[in-house]
Formats: structure tokens, sequence, C-alpha cells
């Protein structure tokens, strides 16, 4: 009885060892470095604060880097990549392709509605820096971080758009430098005009507004006068009457509706 529990205790143990690393196998890397940008323990450090803030948020946070995207443009691979390795339904994936110097965004689902078109132009604003400069690590960990103030300011039900950024509303910090200059500048200013004022009241003569005051009388006679329209100039400009914000969105290969964001670095 005891060798026949033993045995089916050894059963269970190599059934586990076989289940495991599948469901394992299962699972998407949510950071695919694949032109080698970082370091193993940078890629070790970014996956762990990738992998916390998906599960804590409930969708999926990815980073992915590729040479090159081929035939491909990289809003195209972004937006493969997400549909064809298994991520969650809601997520977001930023995608560097080195060699092109391009970046392209790509939401699903609830990741749509938390990273509108505003939102989305200022989160690459934020890692436009790092990324033209080459620091992938610091450009990724604030990009995981943004995401999760992203994601979390959603859920309260009034999403990072137009009018309602990070930081809209907050007092900027005392300079001490650029008020001084500013200073400067206002009290040069008063001062030219006001002793322009005092050198115009010195002045005898006035300036006349009309050329008939300097002509003495008598001495020129007009045979004839006419107006002569010479030409117009019109300069006409398109207004913009859209500021609702929200996420624009487009299908990608496999059907599904992404939004998203693109651009160079």
């Amino acid at each position: 009885m005891k060798k026949h529990v033993i045995y089916m205790i050894g059963i269970l143990l190599l059934v586990l060892c076989v289940i495991l690393p599948l469901h394992a196998a299962e699972a998407p890397a949510r950071l695919l470095d694949e032109a080698d940008l970082l370091t193993d323990s940078e890629e070790a450090v970014l996956l762990t604060q990738l992998d916390e803030i998906s599960v804590r948020q409930g969708m999926d946070v990815v980073i992915v880097t590729v040479s090159e995207t081929g035939d491909r443009t990289v809003v195209a691979y972004a937006d493969d990549t997400y549909d064809y390795s298994g991520y969650a339904a809601d997520g977001i994936l930023l995608l560097i392709s080195v060699d092109a110097r391009e970046w392209a965004i790509s939401t699903a689902g609830y990741g749509i509605t938390a990273f509108t078109d505003a939102g989305l132009d200022y989160l690459s604003g934020q890692i436009g820096g790092a990324m033209s400069a080459g620091e992938w690590n610091t450009a990724f960990l604030t990009f995981a971080d943004l995401c999760d103030g992203f994601i979390t300011q959603a859920r309260s039900g009034a999403p990072y758009d137009v009018g309602n950024l990070p930081g809209d509303g907050v007092k900027k910090p005392f300079n001490p430098l650029l008020t001084g200059i500013v200073s400067l500048v206002i009290g040069f200013a008063i001062a030219f005009f006001r002793m322009n004022r005092w050198k115009n009241q010195l002045l005898s003569v006035q300036k006349e507004s009309e050329a008939a005051s300097y002509v003495k009388e008598g001495s020129m006679q007009l045979t004839e006068q006419r107006d002569r329209f010479l030409f117009r100039h019109v300069d006409r400009h398109v207004k913009s009457t859209s500021n609702a914000g929200g996420s624009s969105t487009h299908v990608s290969s496999s059907g599904n509706t992404h939004g998203g964001a693109s651009g160079s670095f």
C-alpha cells in the first residue's frame, strides 16, 4: 500500500512537470528585446515591473524591440505582434524599430479608452528624449510607470485627455533667474516709453497727419484726381473645430480594432 501511494505521487509529480512548462510556454512574454537594447539585469527588472503592472491592472503592458519590421509599417507590426502573440484583449504595446529609428504604440480593448490620442501624445513626449539619446532603460521604465498611472486614472472614470493631462493646473516652480530677466525686460520697456514720452513733449514742431499740411498754399494745383485699386491679398486658413479628444482607431490585419500612435526618434 505504501509503495502504491509513493508510485501515485511520483506519477502526479511527473504529470505536473509536463503540464507546468506547457502552461508557462503559453503565456507570452511582456518584454521582447530582440534588438538587444538592454542588459540582462535591466531586462529582468523591467520584465518584473511590466508583469506586476499587467497583473495588478488586469491588462497587458508590453514592450517589443526589433532591428527592422521588413515590408510592414511599424504600426502594422505593432498591431500584428499584439494580435498574434496571445496577449490579453485589453492592453498596450510599445514597439521600437531600431534601424528605421521609428516607434509605434498599439492599444487594444480597454487600452483604447485608457490611452486617448492626447494621452499618447503626452506619453510619447515624456519618453522621446530618452529614446533619441539611446537611454532605453530609462525610456522603458518611464513608459511602464506612466502606463500604470494612465490605467489607474482611466479606472477613476476620467481618462487623461484634452484638458486633463498630467500636470495640468499644477503651479510651476519659482525660477529666480528667469524672473530676474523678465523683470529687467519689463523695467527697460517702461523706462523707454516714459523717456520717449518726455522727449516728444520737448518738441516745438508737431508731426502732421496729412501731407497737405506741408504744402504752401497756392504753390500746387491738382488738375486730375482718381483712386486706383492696385491689388488684394487674402490669407484663408481652416480653423480646427474639434477638441473633443478621445481615441482614433483603425483595424489591423487580423480584423481587430486598435488605437495608437507612431513617430520617429
